[in-house]
């Protein structure tokens, strides 16, 4: 498919992609739709609804569109998600709270790649499930799986990923509240803990502005900083697997990663006007929602089925570890 756009010219390349690209565009309004109907996730919907209509991946007339709404859309959304943040975000959170969030997603990829070994996964799962749980979610699965090399199994390990990290994040944001408030935080420490261990955005600012909105603010701030990991993580792996591939001699930083970037700095210097600025946020989201419709699509339920219970199993522990350790150090560093 890829060859064929780009041998073509530009009327006949929207021909080929439009069949494809309006369907996924349709069914990601449908997602944002029950979104909003029924307060859950909006890409849960879009991949569910995606997975649904699988057989739609064996029509020539809409396979092309699918295919570029799976990356090429999906890229664009993930190098927008820089416009969410800015250095002064990451600056004001204070070093020591910055080594905690910077901490917790580290200890939980690791932990990821442990627990990936320990049953049977290879280290790209540990990567996907790890990154996801520890830093942005669903967003984070999409970003991860552009970089990480392509396999057989790659579309259903992350069509997975989302399905489990969003799910989870969702109880995380009913329970989370209930825990801090168990253990007897303040809001400004319960908005810590907040934004720095459950996976999506969404989740996050529900859950804090559930409890005050200095819980909310503060776990705003603390998530966007998780966000702003992502950069990082993603400049390592590229490098780490451009390293093993160096006899192809086209390691080169993918574009959106540059892009991605880009979108952080010129937020970060104030270089776009706020009308402008909710209309890229905006396309971000819905590129990324039209991506997952695209990667449901894609994915059979029998692939999704095959992933097992060890894989449910490692994303599970992943998500109790990581409140563990940051409920735990927060208790330490707050109790006289």
């Amino acid at each position: 498919m890829d060859l064929a756009v780009k041998n073509s010219n530009v009327p006949e390349t929207v021909s080929l992609l439009w069949p494809g690209l309006i369907m996924c565009a349709i069914i990601a309004v449908a997602a944002r739709f029950l979104s909003d109907h029924y307060q859950a996730p909006t890409m849960l919907f879009a991949l569910l609804l995606g997975l649904s209509l699988h057989h739609l991946s064996e029509d020539h007339k809409t396979l092309p569109g699918v295919e570029f709404s799976s990356s090429v859309l999906l890229k664009c959304g993930v190098a927008l998600l820089g416009l969410r943040l800015t250095f002064a975000d990451i600056t004001s959170l204070g070093l020591e709270i910055t080594a905690l969030v910077f901490l917790g997603v580290f200890l939980t990829i690791a932990a990821g790649v442990l627990l990936s070994y320990s049953v049977g996964r290879k280290l790209k799962f540990g990567i996907l499930t790890g990154g996801s749980v520890g830093i942005c979610g669903a967003s984070a699965a999409l970003a991860i799986s552009s970089v990480l090399p392509k396999t057989e199994n790659s579309e259903r390990d992350t069509a997975f990923t989302i399905v489990a990290v969003t799910t989870l994040s969702t109880v995380s944001m009913v329970l989370y509240p209930i825990i801090a408030d168990k253990i007897g935080f303040d809001h400004n420490i319960t908005g810590i803990l907040l934004g720095a261990t459950i996976h999506d955005v969404a989740q996050v600012v529900g859950a804090g502005f559930s409890v005050s909105e200095q819980s909310g603010n503060t776990a705003t701030v603390i998530k966007l900083f998780r966000v702003s990991l992502l950069l990082p993580i993603l400049l390592l792996l590229t490098v780490f697997y451009h390293s093993e591939k160096k006899a192809s001699g086209a390691a080169n930083m993918p574009w959106f990663i540059v892009g991605f970037a880009a979108a952080t700095t010129v937020n970060s210097l104030g270089w776009v006007p706020s009308g402008i600025h909710q209309v890229l946020s905006s396309l971000s989201s819905w590129l990324l929602v039209i991506g997952i419709v695209a990667i449901g699509i894609k994915t059979s339920l029998k692939s999704l089925k095959d992933v097992g219970g060890t894989a449910l199993l490692v994303v599970t522990v992943e998500t109790v570890f990581l409140l563990i350790f940051i409920s735990l150090v927060l208790h330490i560093i707050t109790t006289p």
